[in-house]
């Protein structure tokens, strides 16, 4: 069960990217920046706050993997309020290889590859 609730959160945050991508294009997007900030709304987020199994709390991932997320869905909160907004250019510099949406998402990505290695 833990191993594919990590790996459901691993696909699902890859497909942040293409999301953004899609509503930097279009300057529309199915929700509102600020619900993109709220790392405890998706299934991985609400895993993490409510149903999390209590000995992988105190697993020293759980707490660099939390802040991971949530510093995750912040930047592409952030991006997406830039995409309906217009401003293309500032969306597409944050999302760029090396912009801080990629780096988020890559150590978010490592970190819970760890995480179920570890399991």
């Amino acid at each position: 069960m833990f191993e594919d609730v990590i790996g459901k959160a691993i696909s699902a945050h890859g497909q942040w990217k293409q999301k953004l991508r899609n509503a930097i294009d279009t300057g529309a997007s199915d929700i509102t920046p600020e619900q993109g900030k709220q790392d405890c709304n998706c299934a991985f987020g609400k895993w993490l706050y409510e149903h999390i199994p209590a000995e992988q709390k105190t697993s020293p991932y759980y707490k660099e993997v939390r802040k991971l997320h949530a510093d995750f869905h912040t930047e592409a909160g952030t991006i997406l309020g830039m995409a309906i907004v217009g401003k293309k250019d500032e969306a597409n510099a944050r999302m760029k290889m090396g912009g801080n949406f990629s780096k988020l998402s890559s150590q978010l990505t490592k970190k819970l590859q760890e995480w179920r290695a570890s399991a």
